[in-house]
């Protein structure tokens, strides 16, 4: 299962309603991706959430 390594979002699950308000169940994926960040002066690979990737972005 995918998970941000730096927030730790992971799937979420809840439900499709549809017009009959009949439920059916769903799973909400985050967006992560693989890529390579610069901490504490070492480049390391990592699996971030989009959210994070812009919060790093805005850091610099």
């Amino acid at each position: 299962m995918a998970k941000c390594e730096m927030c730790g979002k992971s799937p979420q699950f809840g439900h499709t309603v549809s017009h009959s308000k009949k439920a059916t169940k769903r799973q909400f994926k985050p967006n992560i991706k693989r890529v390579r960040v610069d901490i504490d002066g070492k480049m390391r690979r990592m699996h971030l959430c989009t959210r994070c990737l812009r919060t790093l972005s805005k850091d610099r």
